[in-house]
């Protein structure tokens, strides 16, 4: 039986609780909120929803000893409203850690052992704070980091060449946040180093980075909060842990090189995160990289001392 815990019904938990009860993914679903009223009328949204579906799925509220057996818990908590002004994911960094002091310790008491998925912002410390009060395997913790940031590049990308965003490869990798970059070095187009299409498309680095770093900005600029994008990467990896499909995507995980949590390639599975894919990068891309993971190990760090 595949049994899904979901803290967290905010726009992004609740669209990927829908998402996975009208895909069938998903036999048993544990919804979990700070808001009574609104935990229960997303489960009756929902079994509402199960009546026309071909398949069902039971869902449960409220209850997180009934997490003990659960293959995998996804934390989305948050307060969008918050960083309204400037999008700095970092503004939701205090209201998050609050949460996670609050459900770690029954995450742990519950008996959890599988694998935990964490959306929250900032998503690199907040689930390098989640492993710490949970105490699970690093392994078995890690956030959606830069998948998102991934999908935007490519989103950018496929737009100024005209191509389907599948038919763009590479990696974004760092924080999920302002010290993120393009490794574009490891970015393809229909297979071909983008490097060698640059003289012949006139492509702008800069320009097509910023899009990706500040696309979620642009997104929420517009109707208030993103929802969809981010639903679908963590529906994605969940599928990849149900299934053991050792499906390589870059996630928050931590590094044993940084020792922290950074958004880098990694293979996933039903253990979570199964290795590490270790590319060539550029000295640049390198620097870069190592910035990031230090920026996020300080901060971090600074919660720990609080």
């Amino acid at each position: 039986m595949r049994k899904i815990g979901i803290i967290g019904l905010g726009h992004v938990g609740a669209t990927v609780a829908y998402t996975l009860v009208s895909k069938g993914l998903v036999d048993e679903l544990v919804l979990i909120d700070a808001n009574d009223k609104k935990v229960v009328a997303e489960q009756y949204d929902l079994l509402d929803a199960i009546a026309r579906l071909d398949t069902s799925t039971t869902i449960k509220v409220q209850d997180y000893a009934t997490l003990k057996d659960a293959d995998l818990i996804i934390t989305a908590f948050g307060n969008i409203g918050i960083i309204q002004e400037d999008g700095d994911r970092f503004g939701e960094l205090k209201f998050n850690a609050k949460a996670v002091e609050q459900v770690a310790p029954k995450i742990k008491s519950s008996g959890f052992d599988g694998i935990l998925i964490n959306i929250g912002n900032p998503c690199d410390v907040v689930t390098a704070y989640l492993q710490q009060l949970t105490e699970l395997p690093q392994k078995h913790v890690f956030g959606t980091g830069t998948f998102l940031d991934t999908a935007r590049m490519q989103r950018a990308v496929g737009m100024k060449l005209g191509l389907d965003p599948k038919n763009i490869g590479g990696y974004v990798y760092g924080e999920h946040g302002e010290s993120q970059f393009v490794a574009w070095s490891t970015v393809t187009v229909n297979g071909r180093p983008i490097n060698e299409m640059q003289a012949g498309y006139q492509i702008d680095f800069e320009t097509l980075e910023t899009d990706a770093r500040r696309g979620g900005w642009f997104i929420f600029s517009g109707k208030g909060f993103t929802n969809y994008a981010i639903a679908t990467c963590v529906v994605k990896l969940t599928r990849a842990v149900l299934s053991n499909a050792h499906f390589a995507a870059p996630v928050s995980t931590y590094s044993p090189e940084f020792k922290t949590y950074v958004g880098q390639p990694a293979v996933v599975g039903a253990n979570g995160i199964e290795s590490l894919v270790f590319l060539k990068l550029s000295e640049l891309e390198h620097g870069q990289l190592k910035s990031s993971a230090g920026f996020i190990k300080q901060k971090i760090e600074g919660l720990s001392r609080n």
